[in-house]
């Protein structure tokens, strides 16, 4: 028995995670983190967070607990959004998702949920956890589909000690059919889709509200640019000046792209798709190439800057010149792959069992240990 603050997000996870919590016999509290207010940035008339919001609140009264809106509007914008809008000037990829549930959900919420005499917060996450002499341990979720551990990569042991994650031994269908049986609401409620805070609008429409398009050239690498010869370091990239391919087109501003992205150039006329192989926000240039083999698509590892390493549990971190054997993710819902990782005094040194491709500055890699996630860090 624990007094328990779930999160209630107004989808059909959460929802299913206060319902177990309750039949287990804890006292359970919902609250509803309202995340933005469209307000500096206009967006669109559509609102989801309020769609969201009534839903949460109808399956807190047909479970009967007690319920309220929080909001963290201010927190989001300073932590999260700003984050955002910088990373992406400077030609890095963020992922909000990842900093909403270390900065957001496990922080200002946990800290809230704490000051309401909490013994617990929990969520709708699939993931579990565990707790070993070592310290708790974060586990990916028993749904191999939605697995969603990899956006709480960057929690640590004080976030861990007080999270419950009631849906992590649950496949997706078996939490649908529990809804349906307890008549919510959000039973058959289709996952959100898009930016975890603004829902239905997509990625560039929203950075336009605060990022300038500026034009600028589309160039093609052919698949046998002559820089192709050299073999790539483990932490390293190939990089393209605008004289080493031809201008096929114009963009609206190189810090709206990423690595890896196939659509939003609007450039036909090629047997196999165009892929974004690198970005140059300083002169504003996306370089592109035909078809996802394209060399300057992948790379044989990456790096990640010593003050940016993150191990769930600290006793794993590890020493100088030491190297160990994991598994990575770069992405969510990646298949695992083998990588060798390597700890020099400036980062992380991490090498893949092949190369793989749209490795994007600013997102996180993730390693495990079979389904312990054991740590993560800001690709550099």
């Amino acid at each position: 028995m624990a007094r328990v603050v779930v999160g209630l997000s107004g989808g059909v996870d959460s929802s299913v995670a206060a319902y177990l919590l309750q039949q287990q016999g804890h006292e359970v509290i919902g609250i509803f983190m309202k995340n933005w207010h469209d307000t500096e940035v206009t967006i669109s008339e559509d609102c989801p967070w309020e769609e969201d919001g009534k839903d949460a609140l109808l399956v807190a009264e047909k479970l009967g607990i007690p319920f309220q809106t929080i909001d963290f509007s201010e927190e989001y914008y300073e932590r999260i959004v700003s984050y955002m809008f910088n990373e992406y000037e400077s030609g890095r990829t963020p992922n909000p998702d990842v900093l909403c549930n270390r900065e957001i959900k496990f922080d200002s919420f946990l800290k809230l949920a704490l000051k309401l005499g909490a013994d617990y917060v929990a969520t709708g996450h699939y993931c579990r956890k565990q707790e070993t002499e070592s310290g708790f341990e974060l586990l990916a979720g028993k749904d191999g589909n939605k697995d969603q551990s990899y956006f709480l990569c960057q929690v640590n042991q004080d976030q861990l000690a007080k999270a419950l994650f009631p849906i992590g031994e649950l496949e997706k269908s078996e939490v649908r059919k529990i809804a349906k049986e307890q008549d919510l609401v959000t039973a058959e409620k289709r996952d959100s889709q898009g930016l975890c805070f603004i829902g239905k609008v997509k990625l560039p429409d929203f950075l336009k509200q605060k990022l300038k398009e500026k034009k600028g050239n589309v160039v093609e690498i052919s698949r046998d640019w002559k820089g192709f010869y050299k073999e790539l370091d483990t932490t390293e990239a190939y990089t393209f000046a605008e004289s080493d391919g031809k201008v096929i087109g114009e963009h609206i501003g190189a810090h709206f792209y990423t690595i890896g992205q196939r659509k939003g150039l609007n450039i036909g006329g090629y047997v196999n798709p165009l892929f974004i192989i690198q970005t140059n926000t300083e002169t504003n240039t996306v370089y592109v190439g035909e078809g996802d083999d394209h060399k300057g698509l992948r790379r044989p590892g990456l790096l990640i800057d010593k003050a940016d390493i993150h191990w769930v549990k600290e006793v794993d971190a590890m020493k100088v010149g030491e190297t160990r054997d994991y598994e990575l993710r770069i992405r969510y819902r990646q298949i695992l792959f083998g990588a060798k990782l390597t700890q020099l005094d400036s980062g992380l040194e991490i090498e893949f069992d092949a190369p793989k491709k749209a490795v994007a500055k600013g997102q996180f890699a993730a390693w495990y240990d079979g389904d312990v996630l054991v740590g993560s860090g800001v690709i550099s």
